[in-house]
């Protein structure tokens, strides 16, 4: 069975824990944005005593259009996310497409994360599961957009078998027709079941695809963040900006990074009460 709760550095995620914040820019733009926004966060850990883990992508590959803003690329973002570490402390996660990644991903990242668009790939799940467990990190599978949530149970077993029982789940919403996602909130529980702990994403749950560029409604962060503490979720997964409607990838479903604050108390809260609750029924 996987581990549950599953450590993420100093952190714990799971049963009975404080929510796991998993924040940063959608992609790395420059070094002196990723540090700013890093430091920023690390701030906000240490006043708040949050777990929070520092996100940011070296490439962006499932992108619409050919000119889409991709990243700095596999040994460059690796490099800025590993002064990140080293800067601010912060454990870090990045996301991998291929399985030649995983290796180097892994010698530097407390997390690595399997896309949602690449959940069924079998020897991306396996080569990250084997880097995970050779470095002893983390394995952090996206459920697809296009299945149920019971069926991902088939790349945790992939990722089982293949050495690694640290592994955490995202859900992230299921298309609806064209050009929408749906956030059904039983899906936390069901991927709970599967004895992993679950990470909501509440800003890509929000994306609007198609078009050229990924659209989205940031407002909808909150409501859907709320909704999925309520639901007991482990974590929660988020992007953020300084200045979204500037930002080079995803900026639509993007929070600001003057929003950050708020919404990490507001989700705190709403995790103790969701902690509390199996106690106040008992007595």
């Amino acid at each position: 069975m996987p581990e549950n709760p599953v450590s993420v550095g100093d952190a714990r995620c799971g049963r009975g824990q404080p929510l796991l914040f998993i924040a940063g820019p959608c992609v790395i733009e420059s070094e002196e944005l990723v540090f700013r926004i890093a430091d920023e966060l690390k701030q906000l850990a240490v006043d708040k005593s949050y777990q929070l883990v520092f996100k940011a992508s070296f490439d962006k590959a499932n992108r619409t259009s050919l000119e889409s803003f991709r990243g700095p690329g596999l040994e460059a973002g690796i490099e800025v996310l590993a002064k990140v570490k080293e800067r601010t402390g912060l454990p870090v996660t990045t996301d991998i497409h291929t399985p030649e990644q995983a290796e180097p991903a892994a010698a530097v990242c407390d997390i690595l994360q399997i896309p949602a668009f690449l959940a069924r790939q079998t020897d991306l799940i396996v080569a990250s599961a084997e880097a995970a467990s050779k470095y002893d990190r983390v394995l952090n599978i996206k459920k697809p957009q296009f299945i149920a949530p019971e069926d991902i149970v088939h790349a945790v077993r992939k990722g089982e078998g293949s050495g690694c029982s640290n592994i955490l789940l995202t859900e992230r919403g299921t298309t609806f027709g064209y050009g929408r996602l749906v956030n059904d909130m039983q899906a936390i529980p069901i991927m709970q079941s599967l004895g992993c702990p679950v990470v909501f994403d509440a800003t890509h749950s929000v994306q609007r695809p198609g078009g050229s560029r990924t659209g989205g409604a940031r407002e909808m962060v909150r409501p859907l963040a709320r909704a999925a503490v309520a639901c007991g979720c482990d974590g929660v997964f988020l992007e953020t900006h300084p200045n979204p409607d500037q930002a080079l990838s995803d900026g639509p479903n993007m929070l600001p990074l003057n929003d950050v604050e708020s919404l990490l108390a507001e989700l705190t809260r709403f995790r103790d009460l969701a902690n509390a609750a199996p106690l106040a029924l008992q007595g």
